[in-house]
């Protein structure tokens, strides 16, 4: 993430879109409304993306993502559905010709890599946040759910964090250092200044045991998918931030609990 450019500028989104459930089909006023579609692609490998999340896809009159998240679903794309894609500096303007094109009458999905519920809210919300249309989530497979069963790391015996979002992140932080040694952590970095080395020498800082084993788990699903496996203290010892981590902005850290 460029340092230029302020992700976190204006409201939470994530908190806009976790600010109130979802009304069901037959309940209350958004009921009858056409909903817009938040969609979750999976982890990248199109044997991973649902049925249901396919068929969104497929039936939109007009879909919107990141540039890269929409080229791993080109082929789920109607052939007559408009394709509207943007970057970092390009999301607001793109998210408006959307929402122009939903008030108008369009049916509308918004592709998210992997599952919005594990790292996509922000962009959830800002989905949310620009269409005058009730957003319903199609969850995904992420790359965490996939970690966590290569690295056999029961979700129940777990703690996950995100790091990849803009924003504060030292409640994330706390977490993890609190649970280091005590429970499997589950972390999705921060391309690129909260890497694995990174993450790896904030928790030896805060007397995480170098000996835990950790694990990083890079492009999972995809052909050139890898692991490394190390310890907490050779991660930390490795150069990262700034651009200098030995791994790809498509990463996972778990940490394993004795």
């Amino acid at each position: 993430m460029s340092d230029d450019y302020d992700l976190g500028g204006g409201p939470d989104p994530a908190s806009l879109a976790a600010s109130a459930p979802e009304v069901g089909v037959g309940a209350g006023a958004d009921a009858d409304r056409e909903p817009v579609f938040a969609v979750g692609i999976g982890p990248g490998n199109p044997e991973y993306l649902t049925p249901r999340g396919e068929r969104a896809i497929q039936e939109a009159d007009v879909v919107v993502g990141f540039e890269t998240v929409v080229d791993f679903v080109a082929e789920a794309v109607g052939a007559d559905t408009e394709v509207l894609t943007c970057g970092y500096r390009d999301e607001a303007e793109a998210l408006a010709a959307f929402a122009d094109r939903v008030a108008d009458g369009a049916s509308g999905t918004a592709v998210l890599m992997g599952d919005p519920n594990h790292s996509g809210y922000q962009f959830v919300g800002r989905v949310q946040a620009a269409v005058d249309a009730p957003v319903r989530v199609i969850p995904g497979v992420s790359s965490l759910q996939i970690a966590a069963s290569r690295a056999r790391t029961p979700m129940e015996a777990s703690t996950f964090v995100t790091l990849h979002k803009s924003g504060p992140i030292e409640a994330d932080l706390r977490r993890l250092r609190a649970d280091a040694g005590e429970r499997h952590l589950l972390v999705l970095p921060r391309p690129f200044d909260w890497m694995p080395e990174d993450v790896a020498a904030d928790l030896l800082d805060a007397g995480a045991a170098p000996s835990l084993d950790a694990l990083v788990f890079e492009r999972l699903t995809h052909d050139d998918e890898s692991v490394t496996r190390t310890t907490l203290g050779d991660l930390a010892a490795a150069d990262g931030g700034g651009g200098d981590s030995r791994f790809s902005d498509l990463s996972v850290l778990v940490v394993r609990a004795p």
